[in-house]
């Protein structure tokens, strides 16, 4: 896909990101496209932290994928470096034209010249074709994760 661009996100990127946390039945639930002052605020406290990676995958000139990349620095494992992706969005339209799995490349790439040790990233647990996805890319099934809604 040599006419993709990955780039770090702007605030420019901001509606075209909010729209598609919000284009699937999960994101539909949890997401407000139509009111961006919540995003604007979460978009301020990403960019200004070292340690957050939010990235536009752009497409003549049309944002069509999005994640976020944490970087973690911790004392386990010998006082490794990991980093988490999140919130991995394809548009609709290019659901299943390879754009996912070089998104995903682009973040192990990524989280390897920022010096981590482990990738890790979460998946609701309904989200079975894209536990698939994973998997394919060499990622293991190996934790349960739990959340508490505070």
């Amino acid at each position: 896909m040599t006419d993709l661009t990955i780039r770090r996100a702007t605030a420019k990127d901001l509606p075209a990101i909010v729209a598609l946390l919000a284009d699937d039945a999960l994101g539909a639930t949890r997401e407000s496209p139509d009111d961006l002052t919540p995003y604007r605020a979460a978009f301020a406290r990403v960019d200004g932290d070292p340690h957050q990676h939010l990235v536009a995958a752009e497409r003549a000139g049309r944002t069509v994928g999005t994640l976020q990349l944490t970087v973690i620095p911790g004392l386990s494992r010998k006082g490794s470096t990991r980093t988490v992706i999140e919130a991995v969005r394809i548009h609709a339209d290019e659901r299943g034209s390879g754009l996912g799995t070089e998104l995903i490349q682009w973040a192990i790439e990524r989280s390897r010249e920022l010096g981590a040790d482990l990738v890790q990233l979460t998946s609701d647990a309904t989200r079975t074709d894209a536990h698939r996805f994973y998997e394919k890319l060499g990622f293991v099934p190996s934790h349960i994760g739990f959340k508490l809604q505070l």
